[in-house]
């Protein structure tokens, strides 16, 4: 027999728990086990005034934000709107079921204003990866570091020839940012090439086409990952290029020392971390193996020797040719004083035998050699030993922190603009990423029944 719901009158009281409606395996209560955030108030109150109306809790703020980086709510008018309607997005933001949320735009004053001056988003990245150290899900013995590019929010279509300059009148917050980090030499210095085009919504976007496809305005997120779990111990935003990545490398590796005494063995990278001055400052400076691949364009494809195929003798100085001849430098480094030519006599060249296959349309053969070639030279020793391959099949850890970030975070795009908005957005990711995987793999501990 069909049943029917029977509708009595509303009962006047009810009794009703959020504790008791989110689920016991929801992510954010394994989260929530890791999100120490009593901190935050006492960190950003010097950027509160001491008298006036009450604002909104500032760990309210986060905790909101947390939760939209962790499930790929990236509007904050949408993410406003889901915590009102989730019980368990309540439940993590301590609002109870009566609790007001907050209006979207009390994100972006506080964003333009307390968070940035207090820099209180990197206070909660640092916080959570102190707790995964505390955890132990970082070894400090080795590193991996990369960067990922990511879409601006300036249409490609919008875009004006990089040399025409920017309008000087143009007031947006953007802009502003822009002129800020010129001489950044993550942004602005890090090389003097005039972009074909700049955004002027965006102008610190770069210009790119890395990717193989269209070109378009983008920031790279540069990680430093600890390679045991994966952790990200280190963020950082620069320009779309090669050379600010590198720069924000060296900036990642310094802060892990100061900020956390993190100071890796070794560093795993890819050929755009090989270059000559990269390697010595990895080797020379801070004394960590380069587990990296060394960026080397002196192998000739035209069937003359190489210069591998020279050895060089560091005791006297000297090349060694295929033909037992010597190559000797005057000491005077050129091309910005970062490089040694050495030369063969013109005599022995003449009389070799082998000059055809070395030198055939100059008088003499001439190896140049980098002032930092000790550390390439060690790089390519390092690529020799099992230690190496080790690192090679590990560094990909870094390469899937990108993937889960643009592909179950959504942030193959930035929503924010300028240089600040992309630092807060790549830190609050990090700090999510970090999170969901302490949520993983530090399972709950069920307390043992007496016996």
């Amino acid at each position: 027999m069909m049943g029917e719901r029977q509708v009595d009158q509303a009962a006047l009281f009810y009794e009703f728990s959020l504790e008791r409606h989110v689920p016991a395996d929801h992510m954010l209560r394994a989260i929530d086990r890791f999100a120490d955030l009593e901190g935050v108030r006492a960190h950003v109150a010097p950027f509160y005034s001491s008298t006036g109306r009450p604002s909104i809790d500032p760990e309210l703020l986060i905790r909101m934000l947390i939760v939209g980086y962790c499930f790929g709510i990236r509007s904050e008018r949408r993410l406003c709107e889901e915590v009102h309607l989730n019980l368990a997005y309540r439940w993590f933001c301590r609002l109870g079921l009566d609790g007001d949320v907050p209006d979207h735009s009390t994100f972006s004053k506080n964003r333009h204003g307390r968070f940035r001056d207090s820099d209180v988003l990197r206070y909660v990245f640092e916080t959570v990866v102190r707790r995964c150290m505390a955890e132990g899900l970082v070894g400090g013995e080795g590193f991996a570091v990369d960067a990922s590019l990511i879409k601006a929010d300036a249409n490609r279509q919008s875009g004006m020839p990089g040399a025409e300059g920017l309008d000087p009148v143009r007031s947006r917050r953007a802009v502003r940012e822009y002129l800020a980090v010129l001489d950044d030499a993550a942004f602005g210095a890090a090389t003097p090439v005039t972009p074909k085009y700049f955004a002027p919504v965006d102008p610190a976007a770069r210009w790119t086409a890395a990717n193989g496809g269209l070109a378009f305005f983008a920031y790279a997120t540069n990680y430093l990952i600890d390679l045991d779990h994966g952790v990200i111990v280190e963020v950082e935003a620069s320009s779309a290029v090669r050379q600010a990545e590198v720069t924000a490398a060296k900036t990642m590796i310094a802060r892990a020392h100061d900020r956390f005494d993190l100071h890796p063995k070794r560093l795993a990278a890819d050929t755009g971390y090989g270059s000559a001055e990269m390697l010595d400052w990895l080797v020379n400076e801070q004394g960590i193996e380069p587990h990296v691949p060394v960026f080397d364009k002196s192998r000739r494809t035209d069937g003359t020797f190489s210069r591998d195929d020279f050895s060089y003798d560091q005791e006297r100085d000297i090349y060694v040719c295929p033909g037992g001849k010597h190559l000797t430098t005057g000491g005077t480094p050129v091309n910005d004083g970062a490089t040694l030519f050495y030369r063969a006599s013109k005599a022995d060249c003449s009389a070799c035998t082998l000059k055809s296959r070395c030198s055939p349309n100059a008088p003499m053969r001439r190896v140049p050699r980098s002032i930092h070639e000790g550390a390439r030279d060690l790089a390519r020793n390092i690529a020799k030993t099992a230690a190496y391959l080790l690192s090679r099949r590990q560094r990909k850890k870094v390469e899937m922190c990108f993937a889960h970030l643009k592909r179950i975070l959504k942030l193959d795009r930035l929503r924010l603009r300028g240089p600040c908005g992309a630092h807060d957005e790549f830190l609050l990711a990090a700090t999510a990423q970090n999170l969901r995987k302490l949520a993983k793999l530090i399972p709950v501990r069920t307390p043992v029944p007496a016996t």
